[in-house]
C-alpha cells in the first residue's frame, strides 16, 4: 500500500505548524513532510514540535543540505529525535540549493563526493558505530554518539540528476524525489537506483519517495501553471478534486514510488484545509 503523505511548506510562517499538524494528525494522514529551506525554517527545530504536538504521526524532513551541516551534528539531532519520538522521524538530506550554500560559504566543489561520504558517515553513526573517516569533506577520529537510537533508522537522500541518484541508490536507504518530477522520471530514477544498488552489492529494502504538486479549488488550474517552472517534467503535478489527485498519486505509486508526498502551492491559503483535504477524501481513493 501506498503511504501518502503532505507537505507543511516553510513559506507558512512557524507558528502555523502546530495546527497543521494537529489537523493531520486527527485526520489520520500517515506522514507530515517539512523542508529546510534557506533562510526559512529549521528542519529539526520544526520537526521536534510537530513530533510533540502530536502521538502518532510521523513526520519527514526532506531535506536538510549536507553542506551546511556538520555530519556529527545531524547524527546527535536525528538520534535525539529518534530516541524521544521512536519510529516517527523520516530524515531526509541532500546537496542544498547551490546558491543558497554559496551564500552561506558553504558550497563544495563537488556536492556528489560530500553526500556519498556524509551518507556513509551518518548511517554509520546511527547506527551505533564509533566513526573515523578522512575524506575529501567528512573527517572524523573516533567518533560515536553516546545515545544512538535504539534501532538504526532510515537515512533517505534527495537528488536530481543521474550521478546523484546512483549515490541515493549505493549509499542511502531511500531516495526522495522532487515535485519537478512525474511518473517518467519515477521509472527512470528507479533504474538509476536500481544501478547503485548493484554496485555497492546492496540487496535491502529502498524505499522511493515521490513529490506531486497539487492544487484543488476553482482556481486550480491557474495557480498550478503559475507555480510550474521550466524544470517541471511535462507530467508532473496535477490540478483538480480528489479524484484527479488520487489519480496522480497513482500514477506515481504504479511508476515505482513507494510514498507519495502531496505538496501544496507556496500560496496555499488554507494549509490545514489541505492536510486535511488529502487526509480525508483523497486517501480513501488510492
Amino acid at each position: 500500500m501506498t503511504v501518502l503523505g503532505a507537505v507543511f511548506r516553510p513559506q507558512n510562517p512557524p507558528e502555523r505548524l502546530r495546527a497543521v499538524a494537529r489537523v493531520a494528525e486527527e485526520a489520520g494522514l500517515e506522514q507530515l513532510w517539512l523542508w529546510e529551506d534557506c533562510f526559512l525554517e529549521s528542519g529539526i527545530a520544526s520537526a521536534a514540535a510537530a513530533l510533540a504536538w502530536t502521538e502518532r504521526l510521523s513526520v519527514g524532513i526532506g531535506l536538510l543540505p549536507v553542506p551546511l551541516r556538520n555530519v556529527a551534528l545531524t547524527a546527535m539531532e536525528a538520534a535525539t529525535l529518534d530516541r524521544l519520538f521512536p519510529d516517527r522521524l523520516v530524515l531526509g538530506v541532500g546537496h542544498g540549493v547551490q546558491d543558497w550554500m554559496g551564500q552561506v560559504g558553504a558550497r563544495v566543489e563537488s556536492p556528489v563526493t560530500l553526500l556519498s561520504e556524509y551518507l556513509d558517515a551518518l548511517r554509520a553513526l546511527l547506527a551505533g558505530e564509533r566513526v573515523t573517516a578522512a575524506g575529501r569533506y567528512v573527517r572524523l577520529a573516533e567518533v560515536a554518539l553516546d545515545w544512538p537510537p535504539l534501532a538504526p533508522p532510515r537515512v533517505y537522500a534527495g537528488a536530481r540528476g543521474p550521478r546523484s541518484i546512483r549515490v541515493c541508490g549505493a549509499h542511502a536507504d531511500g531516495t526522495l524525489l522532487d515535485s519537478i518530477t512525474d511518473a517518467d522520471g519515477v521509472r527512470a530514477a528507479r533504474k538509476l537506483i536500481d544501478e547503485g544498488r548493484a554496485t555497492a552489492g546492496r540487496t535491502d529494502r529502498h524505499v522511493v519517495v515521490a513529490n506531486l504538486l497539487a492544487v484543488t479549488g476553482p482556481d486550480a488550474e491557474a495557480r498550478l501553471a503559475a507555480e510550474r517552472t521550466p524544470q517541471h517534467a511535462p507530467g508532473a503535478g496535477v490540478a483538480g478534486d480528489a479524484n484527479a489527485v488520487a489519480d496522480a498519486v497513482i500514477r506515481l505509486a504504479e511508476a515505482g514510488a513507494d510514498t507519495v508526498v502531496v505538496q501544496p502551492t507556496s500560496d496555499e491559503p488554507d494549509p490545514e484545509g489541505f492536510v486535511r483535504f488529502i487526509a480525508e477524501e483523497v486517501r480513501p481513493l488510492v
